[in-house]
């Protein structure tokens, strides 16, 4: 609706994933720089939270992008919430091999085999579980035995488990000690801070097609940044909303005024991703300051 008005070839804040779109924070390149070296390291479990939001999948697709089919193999399981079996079918499906085993000794055997044959051939085999934090127990000692596939010498397996807080939390168990205890790689993605909230509006804008032309003013940038608290989800959606403010109001330029309109337009959506945030971050003290906050920024 939008693009003509403000030069643009497509929507630079969509919600959804699009690599070209791809930018990468300090934060996002410290979490990468650890991923990468686990894997090149054969580390052997890796952990990376974050919450709703910040960045998680970005990464990832970085990360996969990143690794050469020559010499990687790598599947990625997006929806974990299943039994330990059903997983263990999942993961040798990703990898093209026999998922119909009866029970998990088959299965782990014909992947042991594939572990072995990608070796042979040089290659590294990494398995991404994604939304970790929703395992079972039982499933997440499934998954440290699958890290007793080994030789003498390399783990067969290198695992990324990525997940939101509570997944540290599911680690901490008793029960789960012995896979906790071999997680050698973990980082924690925050937010952008200011700084890199402005150059990841800049680097949409500029992929959408937008010219140089200045299109948000700094008190809308700051506006954004104080609202969003630098989580990419609430950016695009906020940005998004602000342009389409603008757009109505036949202006070319984002101030402020329009970002607070922006802000009561999108509603319950947006305060409730940044008031979830905010409860991790401090507790309940701190949700009183995100609707002290919302009060504000709606006033």
């Amino acid at each position: 609706m939008y693009l003509d008005h403000y030069g643009l070839k497509e929507k630079p804040f969509s919600i959804t994933p699009n690599p070209r779109f791809i930018y990468l924070s300090k934060n996002h390149k410290e979490v990468f720089a650890h991923l990468l070296y686990g894997v090149r390291d054969q580390a052997g479990f890796i952990v990376v939270t974050g919450e709703v939001g910040t960045g998680k999948t970005t990464v990832l697709r970085t990360l996969l992008g990143e690794l050469q089919e020559a010499q990687y193999c790598l599947a990625f399981i997006f929806n974990p919430t299943v039994s330990a079996l059903d997983l263990l079918r999942n993961i040798n499906r990703e990898f093209g091999i026999d998922a119909d085993g009866a029970n998990n000794s088959n299965l782990i055997r014909v992947l042991n085999d594939f572990l072995l044959q990608m070796r042979g051939e040089g290659r590294t085999v990494v398995l991404v579980i994604d939304e970790a934090q929703n395992l079972e127990p039982s499933v997440l000692e499934q998954i440290r035995l699958l890290s007793n596939l080994e030789t003498d010498t390399d783990k067969l397996i290198q695992i990324i488990l990525v997940g939101q807080p509570e997944l540290n939390q599911v680690l901490q168990r008793d029960d789960l000690r012995q896979l906790n205890q071999r997680i050698t790689v973990r980082y924690h993605l925050q937010p952008m801070d200011f700084g890199d909230t402005c150059d990841y509006i800049a680097h949409r804008l500029r992929i959408a097609g937008g010219t140089a032309q200045k299109v948000f003013t700094d008190g809308a940038l700051k506006k954004i940044f104080s609202f969003s608290r630098g989580y990419p989800r609430l950016i695009n959606i906020l940005s998004d909303r602000a342009l389409l403010v603008g757009f109505a109001e036949g202006c070319r330029e984002v101030d402020a005024r329009m970002v607070r309109t922006a802000i009561r337009e999108t509603g319950h959506q947006v305060r409730r991703f940044s008031q979830r945030s905010l409860a991790w971050w401090g507790g309940g003290g701190l949700v009183a300051v995100a609707v002290a906050l919302g009060v504000y920024f709606l006033t």
